[in-house]
């Protein structure tokens, strides 16, 4: 398999440099790579049903996240990378969705669970439902949020692992001095591509953090790591504008790192102004991989393509398209729902919902042109949460939308009919079994009806302007 083969030469290659630093343990190179066979060992005593096994991770930050992946790329096993936030009941639905063998976790659960690997606990599950067979290119399966109501399980080929951590390591120019600190999650996208196996490719070190990215925590973390590159979600940004900092906080950090699309442009100028450190955009979607690149771009550019992109603007207005694009680390598919990526891709581009123009090679997002929404850069679907939400007892209707908080920021928010006796305190508890914290909606508001058109279409601009007042 591409993937194990490639981890395999950079253990070889770097041997004794420092790899990988977690809040559980610090290894080298050498010692990554025998903990990553020793997890392969275990997990041949697996067995799948029919293909190849398939075994979810959905954990914090750690070296055992890591050394746990690797293992199961090195078993010939197929990692589903989930969310560590994920609700339980979410977990449920991706486990019969893709038909998983086997979790690895780190939350305290009951029934079947074992100690696995260090740091984590080990669910075994059969579906009784289809088993969607997989691709015989996927080696990597990531999720993201789409409009089917339902997490969508993207597989990935290692070859287009491999072409994205290749072309962002070369198009960021990273080196072996590099020090990343991560405090995304590794199975978002703006971490996995921007700090897995780019920094291994290089032999650079990866810094992993987990838990409430606090912009104090983060100083302290950056000073402890002396980080060269921060990788972070727009919000943590947005703290640090807030809240203030010092240069000397960042005295070693070359450049700061965040999901391009969602970070404001006046953020991204005050970061730099109050730590000196310039701020590299990023823009990438989760079907196609990381995209563009910039550290000295106009505020509200997201940078030019990296290798291997290709991005246009399609549409009668030059100045608001629908922007497209083509990569050497797009997915193969859904596995969960057949067809879908397909009928979004036209002449070899993916359609990514996002509007904009290209200026002097540079991309300028000026909108969206679905209904997701972007919170502190991880993209909501309004379909899911809105089932999540209905099927609470006692809610007689649901509509989720998207309204600014009070900082301005995109914020996950639900207009409810409730039958009498039903709170919103109670509405939220439910709702947070399950789904993932950020998706739960932070602004409710409660009406006596949801104001419709003739054919029965909610009236959005009535219902946002129910948040006008300010939070519930």
């Amino acid at each position: 398999m591409i993937l194990a083969a490639e981890f395999e030469r950079c253990a070889d290659r770097y041997a004794d440099r420092a790899a990988l630093f977690g809040p559980d343990a610090s290894v080298d190179y050498r010692a990554l790579h025998r903990g990553s066979l020793r997890a392969a060992e275990w997990l041949g005593g697996t067995r799948a049903v029919d293909d190849r096994l398939r075994i979810g991770l959905a954990a914090r930050n750690s070296t055992a996240w890591v050394t746990a992946y690797l293992g199961i790329l090195h078993a010939g096993a197929v990692p589903f990378l989930i969310d560590a936030s994920a609700g339980d009941s979410e977990l449920d639905r991706i486990r019969d969705d893709c038909s998983l063998d086997l979790l690895l976790h780190d939350r305290d659960t009951a029934g079947d669970a074992v100690t696995a690997l260090p740091g984590l606990t080990a669910t075994h599950h059969r579906s009784g439902g289809r088993r969607h067979p997989l691709h015989p290119d996927t080696e990597v399966c990531r999720f993201t949020s789409g409009t089917t109501g339902k997490p969508n399980c993207l597989e990935f080929s290692g070859r287009a692992v491999r072409a994205a951590a290749e072309n962002w390591a070369v198009g960021t120019a990273m080196t072996a001095d590099d020090r990343i600190l991560c405090c995304a999650g590794l199975s978002n996208g703006l971490a996995f591509n921007t700090s897995l196996l780019s920094a291994f490719l290089v032999g650079a070190q990866l810094h992993l953090s987990h838990g409430l990215p606090t912009s104090g925590r983060i100083r302290r973390l950056v000073a402890g790591t002396r980080a060269t590159r921060l990788v972070a979600f727009p919000a943590l940004y947005d703290s640090f504008v807030r809240t203030g900092g010092d240069r000397a906080d960042f005295a070693s950090v070359r450049v700061a790192i965040s999901s391009g699309a969602p970070l404001r442009a006046d953020t991204k100028e005050r970061f730099t102004e109050l730590t000196g450190v310039p701020m590299g955009n990023y823009y990438g979607v989760a079907e196609a991989g990381p995209l563009t690149y910039s550290t000295a771009s106009a505020a509200e550019s997201l940078g030019r393509p990296l290798p291997g992109v290709h991005i246009e603007t399609r549409g009668p207005d030059a100045r608001d398209g629908a922007v497209h694009v083509r990569s050497a680390s797009m997915a193969t598919r859904y596995l969960n729902v057949p067809g879908l990526l397909e009928s979004r891709i036209g002449g070899g581009h993916y359609g990514t919902g996002d509007r904009g123009r290209l200026v002097d090679g540079e991309l300028v997002l000026t909108g969206r042109s679905n209904r997701m929404i972007n919170v502190g850069g991880r993209k909501v679907d309004p379909v899911e949460v809105g089932d999540a939400v209905s099927a609470v007892p006692g809610v007689e209707q649901a509509v989720v939308l998207e309204v600014p908080d009070q900082h301005g920021e995109p914020a996950v928010a639900a207009v409810l009919v409730l039958r009498e006796g039903l709170g919103v305190g109670e509405v939220r508890l439910r709702v947070r079994d399950s789904l993932a914290a950020h998706k739960v909606p932070t602004l409710i508001r409660v009406v006596d009806s949801i104001p419709a058109t003739v054919i029965g279409k909610p009236v959005l601009h009535e219902l946002r302007s129910l948040f006008d007042a300010g939070p519930s």
